[in-house]
């Protein structure tokens, strides 16, 4: 074995156990929240939490909450009703649009699907989506909640699977480089695909027990399932049924449909 050779392996070797330090340091710096523990979704309007609250899930436009796990939440597949003009003025072609040139709506929130159906689409606007993770990063969040994984479902065939996936994959890989957990936001048909392929961290399950696919869930994240049944959708009963069933497993919460902030009429709050 010459001299150089071994200088050369060793180089090698140095640079490998580096690279793998770094990547530990990497996966190191990402907090997942605290499992099957009480927590508390503010995405209508932010709130002083009850003191025993763990995990706090607010939109990216308010502040987390000292103590707490904070979860930003970013509408990452569709427009905020709020939003939509600004979108309409500066971006007018990252909106999809149907074969008649009309804006492609999700109708239950008034929100316009944005157009991933291309790459050069899904990277400008991975673009503007990731500088709303960096601004929850700076703000002090923990985690990202990206919402509408599922709107290739309401596309009307405009949009796929496979090209939500891969837009998803990017803003996973940047929420982890900005040292955010990344939550899968419902769309329990994704199976590994979420944790493995994308990278998602834990998972926030909307009425997954009046659907019955609570348990395709935690098939892939265990107890790091943060579930919410609603007021208008199965009611108190279907809640303290999934209390009964799985409550001792992961954290459940029951809110009203605009969870709006605490004091405001129509707020409704329970945790098992």
């Amino acid at each position: 074995m010459s001299a150089t050779w071994l200088r050369r392996a060793v180089r090698v070797a140095v640079l490998a156990a580096a690279c793998l330090a770094t990547a530990a340091t990497a996966a190191g710096a990402i907090t997942l929240p605290p499992a099957n523990t009480q927590f508390d979704y503010q995405i209508g309007g932010a709130y002083t939490p009850l003191s025993e609250v763990r995990i706090v899930d607010r939109d990216r436009g308010a502040s987390p909450v000292s103590g707490k796990y904070n979860v930003c939440y970013v509408n990452a597949f569709q427009t905020q009703p709020s939003e939509s003009e600004w979108w309409k003025a500066n971006h007018p072609e990252l909106l999809l649009r149907n074969r008649r040139g009309e804006y492609v709506i999700d109708e239950a929130w008034n929100e316009i699907l944005l157009d991933i159906s291309t790459a050069a689409k899904r990277t400008a606007i991975a673009e503007i989506v990731n500088g709303w993770i960096d601004g929850c990063r700076t703000s002090g969040f923990d985690a990202i909640e990206p919402d509408n994984l599922e709107s290739w479902t309401r596309s009307g065939g405009l949009l796929n699977e496979t090209e939500a996936i891969e837009y998803a994959t990017r803003l996973a890989r940047h929420a982890h480089s900005d040292g955010l957990a990344i939550a899968q936001k419902n769309t329990s048909e994704l199976g590994e695909v979420g944790k493995r392929t994308i990278g998602f961290d834990f998972a926030i399950a909307e009425e997954c027990n009046v659907y019955r696919e609570c348990g395709e869930y935690t098939a892939v994240y265990g107890n790091q399932v943060y579930e919410i049944e609603y007021t208008d959708n199965g009611g108190v009963r279907n809640f303290e049924a999934a209390c009964r069933d799985h409550g001792s497993s992961i954290s459940i919460i029951y809110r009203d449909r605009l969870v709006v902030p605490r004091g405001e009429s129509g707020y409704t709050y329970r945790w098992c």
